[in-house]
């Protein structure tokens, strides 16, 4: 069985590389490109009434269709496949460097009291055209805080810490963002950070992220899964994660988190993994 989500075939137009195995009207080549707002729904149909994922400013896309202002595509962060909105996209650009702060702004020149063109956050993939002392120019004639980029190609080293920047947040089902997020959206996020191949939701996090775990210590990093849910943890007793009980990314005594989401019908701990 094809998991829809990771599966690039709508009946109409299936990946190339699909032929023989699912049924299509045609099958083509994608087209490479990227998207181009700050924040972008990846939707279940065209419909846009379900939410899959989100994607960031910059992420690299296939496109398989275009069709009625929604593009058919596929995430080069993760394989997930949906519709976002066309006008989301635009030309594929190699990314230099990543926003490494919680949240940045980008000017239409390099004085910080112009009036922001794009709100941009954690993870927005940005192609450096030029620099000064205080400013990064992006393509496009934007222009970036230095301190806010750092290389796309420099590896985080501390997913608890990623996770961290994202404390406060909002909880948003579905959510990739500094403005909204999820549990496995948080992980996705702390682990992609780190160089560490991740997908977008929580039971296939479980499937591939790390090592199992029985009876360890917690260390900083470990994975807590639930059935629908997960979390990490910051120390041996605190874990961090984006929850619909505090309605935001919060802190939470582990034992006290065990207790909580069993207490209120969602069960045990599925599984440990250590990254």
């Amino acid at each position: 069985m094809t998991d829809r989500r990771l599966t690039p075939a709508n009946g109409r137009v299936a990946a190339r590389e699909l032929m023989g195995r699912v049924s299509a009207d045609a099958f083509v080549t994608p087209e490479p490109a990227q998207v181009t707002v700050p924040v972008a729904d990846l939707w279940q149909t065209p419909d846009r009434t379900a939410r899959d994922r989100q994607l960031l400013w910059g992420d690299p896309v296939d496109v398989f269709e275009r069709r009625g202002g929604m593009a058919f595509v596929r995430a080069g962060k993760d394989g997930y496949v949906g519709y976002v909105a066309e006008g989301d996209l635009g030309a594929r650009a190699d990314a230099t460097h990543i926003v490494g702060v919680a949240a940045t702004h980008a000017y239409p020149a390099p004085d910080m009291k112009r009036i922001a063109v794009h709100h941009l956050g954690f993870g927005a993939r940005v192609k450096v055209v030029a620099g000064g002392d205080k400013f990064f120019e992006i393509e496009g004639g934007l222009h970036i805080p230095r301190p806010h980029l750092v290389p796309a190609n420099r590896a985080f080293t501390d997913p608890a810490a990623v996770a961290q920047l994202f404390f406060g947040v909002p909880y948003l089902w579905g959510g990739n963002s500094t403005l909204g997020i999820d549990c496995s959206g948080l992980v996705q996020a702390a682990c992609l950070a780190c160089h560490i191949p991740c997908p977008g939701d929580s039971d296939l996090q479980e499937a591939v992220l790390g090592r199992a775990l029985t009876d360890e210590v917690p260390e900083r990093g470990d994975l807590y899964f639930w059935k629908g849910h997960v979390a990490m943890a910051v120390d041996a007793d605190v874990l961090i994660h984006a929850n619909a009980h505090h309605m935001a990314v919060s802190y939470e005594r582990i034992e006290d988190a065990i207790a909580r989401i069993d207490a209120q019908g969602d069960g045990p701990v599925t599984a440990r993994r250590r990254l």
